[in-house]
């Protein structure tokens, strides 16, 4: 078959990525045609657009690209209607491929969304949409099947990607991490900015903030693929330090983290390490974002999955020098870090076991 996929985001690359490697072993003669980044590339197939060129972060941000936004829903209907794929699998990036859906829908082609949009915190009327053109509906995420169904909506919970893309590890030595990595002996803690370059810029400066108060520790960057690595070395020097693509490695060798919201709070709760997260974005994107959001009391995966506060999240003026001192001194030693970690045991549990991906990849060679 042929299969066209989108993923707009880091995040949408990974979970794609994996995706792409289970539709392969049950369907031999697979062809790929995909927005992506460079694990899906690495899968096989044609990189039609690099998700760098895609990702826009907040409000304000998009109106400012528009043009180049809507020139890119042309360029990708084009190029469906040029390669007739016999499928379409979305991957989340809602403003994106909610638009694609209803093209690819009406040119007969078959639409899978997999990874839901975070609809159920805003937005909740791109159901009806969701209703109309997409054929199935696959969500990572337990409370969203009950979601879907509220809304008359068949979906599958098909398991949690990360899951997968976690236990594949091998088992890592935190000395010959550090080595290799050009560290020093200290312990470390991991900075996870994000992946856009205006979100890493703000989210840096506020974290490196902490640095005079523990000078018993590194503090290591994570760089995120998208960004070169001579945009990071403004922020290095003895005692910070960078490591390009290689986020996972860093966390399983880290005391804490300090992470920016978004699926790397996920991802490093499932690595057991007790974070602090940090948002900050722009006043009148975040204004805009309060009043469009509903009845959501927490911003991380971790606290919406389990439903109550498991890591401290500080946002916009909370997220300051004084407090993320006080909330990284908690998870380093003592009972709320013991607290963290027996909390991530839980959350493992209520998103089950590995094998979303090969799940996913079986719903989409039945439809």
């Amino acid at each position: 078959m042929k299969y066209y996929i989108i993923a707009g985001e880091a995040s949408g690359d990974l979970h794609g990525s994996n995706l792409m490697k289970s539709l392969k072993q049950k369907d031999s003669g697979a062809e790929f045609r995909f927005w992506g980044g460079d694990l899906m590339k690495a899968q096989g197939g044609t990189l039609v657009k690099h998700y760098r060129d895609l990702a826009f972060m907040g409000f304000l941000e998009v109106v400012m690209n528009l043009r180049t936004i809507l020139n890119n829903i042309k360029f990708c209907k084009q190029d469906i209607q040029n390669n007739k794929p016999d499928v379409l699998i979305l991957v989340d990036y809602p403003g994106f491929n909610l638009r694609i859906a209803k093209f690819a829908k009406e040119l007969g082609i078959k639409v899978i969304y997999y990874i839901s949009p975070q609809l159920w915190a805003w937005k909740e009327g791109r159901v009806e949409t969701i209703k109309k053109y997409v054929d199935e509906m696959m969500v990572i995420l337990p409370f969203e099947e009950e979601f879907y169904r509220k809304h008359g909506v068949h979906s599958h919970f098909v398991g949690h990607p990360l899951l997968d893309a976690i236990s594949d590890l091998k088992e890592i030595n935190i000395d010959g991490f550090k080595k290799e990595n050009g560290l020093n002996e200290k312990e470390i803690i991991a900075l996870l900015p994000g992946s856009r370059k205006q979100e890493v810029e703000k989210m840096l400066e506020v974290m490196l903030s902490v640095r005079p108060h523990f000078k018993n520790y590194q503090f290591v960057i994570a760089g995120a693929p998208s960004l070169p690595k001579e945009f990071y070395q403004k922020y290095v020097d003895d005692n910070v330090h960078f490591v390009s693509n290689r986020t996972y490695d860093l966390l399983r060798c880290s005391k804490a983290a300090l992470v920016t919201s978004g699926t790397a709070t996920l991802e490093t709760a499932l690595l057991n390490i007790p974070e602090v997260v940090c948002y900050r974005g722009s006043t009148i994107s975040y204004a805009i974002a309060k009043r469009l959001v509903k009845n959501i009391n927490y911003i991380s995966l971790v606290n919406l999955i389990m439903d109550r506060e498991v890591v401290k999240e500080l946002i916009q003026n909370d997220l300051n020098t004084k407090n993320l001192v006080d909330e990284l001194n908690k998870i380093l030693e003592g009972r709320k870090r013991e607290q963290v970690l027996n909390d991530y045991s839980l959350l493992r549990e209520k998103l089950g076991g590995k094998g979303a991906s090969d799940h996913a990849a079986e719903v989409i060679l039945k439809v």
